[in-house]
């Protein structure tokens, strides 16, 4: 998805922002805050050919070869209702679609341009349909749109060419007002890949100033080229402690359908990458590709429908988690509600687990998924959770409830420096 770019065209087009006090906005994220996990999908016409969603761009396919694509794309009706149902199954709160990615094809009943599924084979809005599913399962709504653009003559041309630049930039803008006026309330913009412009080139500012003033509470992301909502760190998890933050990730390694890649992440894998994204504070956006007939790989059914039983019974340890101190360790990772430390087993060690470096006293402790009380004993370097099954009696992680008497720290540093050590013919 990621690419940047630089414009080398000046242009003063600043558009002043409305002044939103801290309270406003935590209002206005808190339920994205709260959400942690949602559901991205790329789909467009690359998923005919089933290879990868940069494939015109990677294996040089001219304009008019790629276009004919638009004649084979013809998904099934109403596609968009398997996706949000698996969604609301996996336990994710938010849906995120690329109605324009690079190839340039929209996914909605624009008025300009042609090259847009309604007025193709397809025959269908098929933006109207994904809003329509998603509000139907409870899920918010968002619309991800590429400002790179392979098929629009000026999409390179307006790097250098100011009459380009301006025609494009005017098409641009005119797309995402579409996008925000004729779909009701729209919970999030995503914008991708701002090449070959930068910030000024794309008047973002007044670009984003519409947006807000059609979409008020709107939560919009870092790749206008200015930082508003939050940060997009992809393939990878990166917190901030500055910034709102999510990380974007793939189920294989492909953001569209690609037929052949099998290098799919496994349920445990996708639980612990969610709970890292709890415990740091940040949201996890996991992406599906649908198939060119709109139908989900079977892999990515099976994988999120894990993760949505897990998410059933441990939900609470995710779902409105706040910032987490204790490290992840070799065999667990952390996530907190106020005074209430949840330990998530991954690699379930038997009968007793042991958390070393806590600096706070566990009052009781619990597991999550069937409330079973777990016996505590705490000593100076190290607290231990006995009494276990042998067998982890939860998959594809087990989570443990720690209630403690203030919030959750860790030192591992004062185990190296200060527990106690025999030396030869002397203890120190």
């Amino acid at each position: 998805m990621m690419g940047a770019g630089a414009s080398m065209i000046a242009v003063d087009a600043a558009a002043p922002q409305s002044q939103e006090t801290p309270e406003e906005r935590a209002a206005r994220m808190q339920w994205w805050h709260e959400a942690r996990f949602g559901m991205f999908i790329h789909w467009g016409l690359y998923s005919v050919l089933a290879r990868h969603e940069w494939a015109m761009e990677l294996e040089g396919i001219p304009v008019a070869e790629y276009e004919q694509l638009a004649k084979r794309f013809t998904p099934k009706p109403n596609s968009a209702r398997a996706w949000a149902k698996l969604a609301k199954a996996a336990g994710q709160k938010y849906m995120v679609m690329t109605t324009k990615h690079h190839e340039g094809f929209c996914q909605w009943n624009t008025k300009l341009t042609n090259y847009c599924a309604p007025k193709q084979a397809c025959g269908r809005d098929l933006v109207h349909e994904f809003v329509e599913a998603a509000h139907a399962e409870g899920m918010r709504v968002g619309f991800y749109y590429s400002l790179m653009d392979w098929h629009h003559p000026d999409g390179a041309k307006c790097a250098t060419d100011e009459a380009a630049r301006r025609r494009f930039v005017d098409y641009t803008h005119g797309l995402v007002n579409e996008l925000c006026s004729n779909y009701g309330k729209l919970d999030v913009l995503w914008y991708d890949v701002h090449w070959p412009l930068d910030a000024a080139g794309w008047e973002s500012e007044k670009m984003n100033a519409m947006v807000r003033q059609l979409q008020p509470g709107i939560i919009i992301n870092n790749r206008s080229g200015i930082p508003e909502d939050f940060d997009t760190p992809e393939q990878h998890i990166q917190a901030s402690k500055d910034h709102a933050w999510e990380a974007c990730m793939t189920m294989n390694d492909s953001w569209g359908y690609q037929r052949a890649d099998d290098d799919w992440k496994s349920s445990k894998t996708i639980a612990r990458n969610l709970i890292t994204c709890a415990r740091g504070g940040g949201n996890y956006l996991l992406n599906i590709g649908p198939k060119a007939d709109g139908s989900i790989p079977q892999p990515s059914i099976d994988t999120l429908t894990a993760v949505g039983k897990w998410l059933h019974k441990n939900g609470e340890a995710i779902y409105t988690a706040e910032p987490c101190k204790v490290h992840s360790s070799a065999f667990a990772g952390f996530t907190r509600k106020g005074n209430t430390l949840y330990i998530h087993v991954h690699f379930w060690p038997g009968e007793t687990v042991a958390v070393g470096g806590l600096t706070v006293k566990v009052n009781s402790a619990r597991l999550l998924a069937n409330g079973a009380k777990v016996r505590v004993v705490q000593e100076p370097f190290r607290t231990r959770f006995e009494g276990l099954p042998a067998v982890a009696p939860d998959s594809p992680v087990t989570t443990i409830v720690a209630e403690c008497d203030a919030e959750p720290d860790q030192n591992t540093l004062a185990i190296r420096e200060n527990r106690p050590r025999r030396g030869v013919g002397v203890d120190f």
